[in-house]
């Protein structure tokens, strides 16, 4: 027997549900519309999407990772992630977040499948390792890369979440033993992707990917890596507080000299925001307090395929030519 379809209800419906306002409902509508870079005019489809579509089915899979994804995701401020998991989506497996456990959490997973069959995103985060018939990488009691492959087929979308994901991060680093693999190398199917790598990456992001999507109905326009160009157009280098000392020759020459005390630019001390794409300067972590060069260390490039590959994460950027702001 098939099981029964679930009725869901709207995003709007399980706010009022919740106690959450109208006023509180609208200020959330404005402030995602914002963080998308729409202009005001969009506020109110947002508003519409929110109170009439379905909550989306998701299916979050685990793979060979660190679980820094889910740490990140758990502590978005805008909105908090209670809010996302308990209004925005219907998260029906997550084996990190989810209360049920082992067969029961099997279970579930195979009957969400077949309930929204076509219908379901398949969010990844982690990489499948192929090495030893994926025996690197166990759940379920059977290889990761197995439960992905049942996975794939019936997802109308793919989420690459986190460097792992997107494109091997340090299990696929040279000489990768495990054969570690990103979740698009493993697609055959004609199913969109959208990468959003990060080490991990920003909490906001993701939710804003997820809106985009609800509010849409479509994919956000991708760069030519798949990445989501309303958060990965820019280079953490043209957003930087410190671009102003790069432009005038200031920069860090040692660690806690007097430029390191004055924030001047951190270029020369490994920096990698010349090339790398990511939200991080405008967007912020831990709700907009802070990213990695505010407070005092350089960008690692981790949004970047194989940044682990590329050299010391301490020593300078070279360029045939100066690197120059879009």
């Amino acid at each position: 027997m098939k099981p029964a379809k679930i009725a869901l209800e709207s995003y709007y419906d399980v706010m009022k549900r919740q106690g959450i306002t109208r006023r509180s409902f609208l200020k959330f509508c404005a402030l995602m519309t914002t963080s998308l870079g729409l202009s005001p005019d969009y506020i109110s489809k947002v508003v519409y999407a929110m109170e009439t579509e379905v909550r989306q089915p998701v299916l979050w899979l685990h793979g060979l990772e660190c679980t820094c994804c889910s740490e990140s995701f758990i502590r978005a401020a805008q909105p908090l992630a209670k809010d996302v998991i308990l209004s925005m989506i219907s998260l029906d497996y997550d084996p990190t977040l989810m209360a049920a456990a082992g067969k029961q959490a099997e279970d579930c997973l195979a009957q969400i499948m077949e309930t929204y069959k076509g219908n379901y995103i398949l969010a990844v985060e982690g990489n499948a390792p192929i090495a030893q018939e994926g025996m690197s990488c166990i759940v379920g009691g059977k290889p990761f890369s197995e439960q992905l492959n049942r996975a794939i087929p019936d997802a109308k979308l793919i989420i690459a979440w986190g460097s792992c994901a997107s494109n091997g991060c340090v299990q696929a680093a040279y000489p990768n033993p495990t054969q570690a693999t990103p979740v698009h190398k493993l697609v055959t199917a004609d199913i969109p992707i959208i990468k959003v790598p990060g080490c991990p990456p920003i909490a906001e992001v993701m939710v804003g990917i997820l809106v985009y999507l609800l509010t849409f109905k479509e994919l956000p326009e991708l760069d030519t890596q798949l990445r989501p160009t309303l958060f990965y157009s820019k280079r953490i280098h043209d957003k930087c507080y410190r671009r102003a000392h790069f432009d005038a020759g200031r920069f860090v020459e040692s660690w806690d000299d007097e430029g390191a005390k004055q924030g001047y630019c951190l270029y020369k001390m490994g920096c990698k925001g010349p090339t790398t794409y990511n939200a991080c300067a405008t967007t912020g972590w831990n709700g907009g307090t802070s990213y990695p060069i505010n407070s005092g260390h350089g960008c690692l490039g981790c949004s970047e395929e194989g940044f682990w590959d590329k050299g010391s994460f301490y020593h300078r950027l070279t360029f045939t030519k100066n690197p120059v702001c879009r």
